[in-house]
């Protein structure tokens, strides 16, 4: 009877919480990881229109995207002076490159003879020059106007009137952000609490991209992101991972105005696991070598943390003993809004980035990366190309994902498209979300409603 007293957003799921598992573990941790900042938004219904609306969409295309630090690249990507990658979203294409003079400038990339794009979408390479395909105008890597063909037919074109456009460009993490809006604040400021959490052991910028996935989603941005912010649909979607990872007791944070995360572990049951489990029943479903043994008075969680610890520095080259048992473990993800998750812990190195294709609301682009740390004094290594995967492939396709973790996230992505339309049939107009679970979900859609009202 006592949870009836309680206020809204704040009912937890009895037994222990995610910061009691990471203290029982009995090790140093990042003081990150100890933090807890949940908030109660508000419980009203988010509506449907919001995913599939043309016009709303429209609208986040003219007052979101152009005003939002969003990752277009890793600085790898562009290690040398004439280095370049595309990036599109939405209606918008950019050309970003590394110039002569070493600094990392983001164009329009369009010509500003009669609008082609200056380097194709999706792609990337080398440049000594950025050179439109159709006419033969020419601009340097800093985007200074170099050369037009039949110049005499044009004494109205001045070369300073006619340098490439730029947008804001900033770096951290080893990732490459831009921002359309000139007056956007800086990167740093953006980031909130991201620069002081993702530090030492979690640097992003010492890691290396081992594995880079895309796959088109039929589904909204937001949708496809959301699927990720919560794990309240372990209990269905995962429900083979329910003797041995948390779910309802899965902590969340919001931080700020552009940063979430959750925090949930492994090597625990789920509170909805409904048979007692010895510690040594537990390790046997977790994906462990074949007679892996927990000792008397061990957890499992200990044991797996330690496999993963040894065995991936073997791999990797690395001592992996500073790092805890949650780090080694447990799911750790932050959202940096509008689209970027990243997931510093060791053993589950992702990156993910959901944006719009085009100009349908329907339709999303999933990057999915896997990172791995860098030993000491190891260089960053060439970078990996992205692997392009069908709608109805298995991530389990892709080169270097495990078959386990692929058919995890088919679980997670094969949802989508009967959720969307399922937006479209519903006769009830919106989703009502959980007040703790789903709160980052929330959090996202009143993010965005600030840059729509602003």
């Amino acid at each position: 009877m006592e949870a009836l007293d309680l206020s809204p957003g704040e009912h937890r799921c009895p037994g222990p919480s995610t910061r009691d598992i990471i203290i029982a573990d009995r090790q140093p941790v990042p003081e990150a990881l100890l933090v807890e900042a949940p908030a109660y938004l508000g419980d009203e219904d988010i509506g449907y229109d919001r995913y599939t609306s043309p016009a709303f969409f429209d609208l986040e295309m003219k007052k979101l995207w152009p005003r939002v630090w969003q990752w277009v690249a890793r600085e790898e990507e562009l290690r040398e002076a004439g280095d370049y990658v595309t990036y599109d979203i939405g209606p918008y294409s950019f050309l970003i490159v590394r110039g002569a003079d070493d600094v990392i400038r983001a164009f329009y990339n369009a010509c500003l003879h009669r609008g082609t794009q200056l380097r194709a979408s999706d792609s990337s390479g080398f440049a000594e020059q950025l050179r439109c395909p159709f006419h033969g105008w020419t601009w340097s890597t800093e985007g200074d106007l170099q050369s037009i063909p039949c110049r005499w037919d044009f004494p109205h074109v001045r070369d300073d009137m006619f340098k490439l456009p730029q947008v804001k460009v900033a770096t951290w993490g080893g990732f490459v952000f831009l921002n359309m809006d000139e007056h956007a604040v800086p990167l740093e400021e953006y980031l909130g609490v991201l620069p002081a959490h993702m530090k030492d052991g979690w640097d992003l910028g010492r890691r290396a991209v081992a594995v880079h996935i895309q796959k088109e989603l039929p589904t909204n941005w937001k949708a496809a992101q959301e699927a990720f912010l919560e794990a309240y649909h372990v209990v269905e979607t995962h429900a083979q991972n329910l003797p041995f990872a948390g779910d309802a007791n899965a902590q969340y944070d919001l931080f700020g105005e552009h940063v979430s995360r959750f925090v949930h572990t492994h090597g625990v049951p789920s509170p909805h696991y409904p048979e007692a489990q010895t510690e040594q029943q537990i390790a046997d479903k977790m994906h462990l070598p074949a007679g892996t043994i927990v000792p008397e008075g061990g957890t499992a969680r200990n044991v797996a943390a330690t496999w993963r610890r040894d065995n991936l520095g073997r791999k990797w080259g690395l001592d992996l003993s500073h790092y805890s048992d949650s780090e080694m473990l447990d799911s750790i993800e932050y959202h940096l809004f509008p689209n970027m998750c990243m997931f510093p812990g060791v053993s589950l190195p992702m990156v993910y980035r959901f944006r719009p294709i085009g100009m349908d609301p329907g339709r999303t682009l999933f990057d999915l990366l896997f990172l791995r740390p860098l030993a000491e004094g190891e260089s960053h290594p060439e970078p990996v190309a992205p692997v392009r995967i069908a709608a109805q492939e298995s991530y389990g396709s892709a080169p270097g994902v495990e078959p386990w973790l692929g058919a995890t996230f088919d679980q997670d992505t094969n949802n989508l498209i009967q959720q969307y339309r399922g937006f479209h049939a519903s006769k009830k107009r919106g989703e009502t979300l959980g007040n703790y679970q789903e709160s980052r979900i929330r959090h996202l859609h009143q993010t965005i409603d600030r840059y729509l009202n602003a």
